[in-house]
């Protein structure tokens, strides 16, 4: 609907008429037409046979379906993930899901899903033993291929279940298990571009309860003062905010809207952020920095940053005028000394 270029590749098959892999998909008959800058008209079909013995031709005849349609299904006899990853490479696309029935990964003895996985691990469950010690030999096949894939110039790969693919693409919680090579976070501010993706993410922690009910205003407050921390190919993964305008007399700063994706909560966005906006604080001369939760989660977090626990009535008036006083009543507050 935003029209992304898809292309979906389908390994194994010997259909080639467009109508009748079109219906096996389930998609519209009528594939929608794109406008080239250079003129010509659109391909009248989105269905190509990939030939691996010819893969350049196979690429040429994809990229001419794609400058006119935001759909390109690709067919071959072969291996779908051989042919996927090449063609993800070649286009260098953000993201390429790979859809296996087994899901994502599981390690350990009691099968944990594991949600992501970065490049400095998958080097390590690439050696000798290492993927069969951790419970996941019978998938070292596919993370050589993944880590190929990567290394080629693929964004990210997601591997999961057919019927997980809307809740990985449409989702924040996400599903299987995510790759990404580039095993760096980024912390960094929040621009105009982010503004929408950030609505989205801070509506999910609103949604999960973790979060304080915001109207248009103060969500406007949190995305002009905010933080963001991406992974990889600019995945954001969190957001927080630093306030300081409201608290000038007290010369203080408040975290809010701290919130990371499930998927990625044990890789530390929290902490980095909440680091992030520290020196940001001390480099601006504040005194001090404080935040409120009414999450036992996240007051556990702050704990641990150093933060400590103080009486709600002691932060300043400013952070009262207008807040909801049933989530007063049970908020826990805590404050952190920049000159320690």
């Amino acid at each position: 609907a935003n029209r992304t270029r898809v292309v979906v590749v389908l390994g194994g098959e010997e259909r080639t008429d467009a109508a009748e892999v079109r219906q096996w998909l389930r998609l519209p008959q009528r594939a929608r037409a794109r406008r080239s800058p250079l003129g010509g008209r659109a391909p009248r079909q989105d269905v190509l046979r990939w030939e691996s013995g010819s893969a350049a031709e196979s690429l040429e005849r994809a990229w001419e379906v794609l400058r006119g349609r935001d759909l390109c299904l690709a067919i071959t006899a072969g291996p779908s993930l051989t042919v996927a990853g090449w063609l993800a490479a070649r286009l260098r696309v953000l993201k390429l899901v790979l859809l296996d029935d087994r899901g994502g990964l599981r390690e350990g003895q009691k099968g944990e899903s594991l949600s992501y996985l970065d490049g400095a691990r998958l080097e390590i469950l690439l050696g000798a033993g290492e993927a069969e010690f951790q419970g996941m030999g019978a998938r070292r096949s596919d993370l050589q291929g993944i880590a190929e894939m990567l290394d080629a110039g693929v964004g990210s790969v997601n591997l999961c279940r057919p019927e997980d693919l809307g809740a990985e693409l449409f989702t924040y919680e996400g599903a299987g298990t995510f790759f990404s090579r580039d095993d760096h976070l980024e912390i960094g501010r929040l621009s105009i571009d982010d503004f929408s993706e950030v609505e989205r993410l801070l509506a999910k922690g609103q949604a999960d309860g973790l979060l304080k009910p915001r109207g248009a205003g103060e969500i406007g407050e949190l995305l002009f003062d905010g933080y963001g921390a991406w992974i990889g190919e600019r995945h954001l993964g969190g957001v927080g905010a630093l306030r300081c305008s409201p608290y000038r007399e007290e010369n203080a700063g408040e975290i809010a809207g701290l919130y990371a994706i499930t998927r990625f909560q044990g890789e530390g966005l929290g902490t980095r952020l909440v680091r992030r906006m520290v020196r940001d604080a001390r480099s601006a001369g504040l005194d001090y920095l404080f935040s409120v939760t009414a999450a036992e989660r996240a007051a556990a977090f702050f704990q641990r940053e150093g933060f400590l626990e103080i009486s709600p009535e002691s932060l300043p008036e400013a952070k009262w005028r207008g807040y909801d006083p049933q989530r007063r009543a049970r908020v826990r507050a805590f404050r952190l000394a920049l000159d320690d």
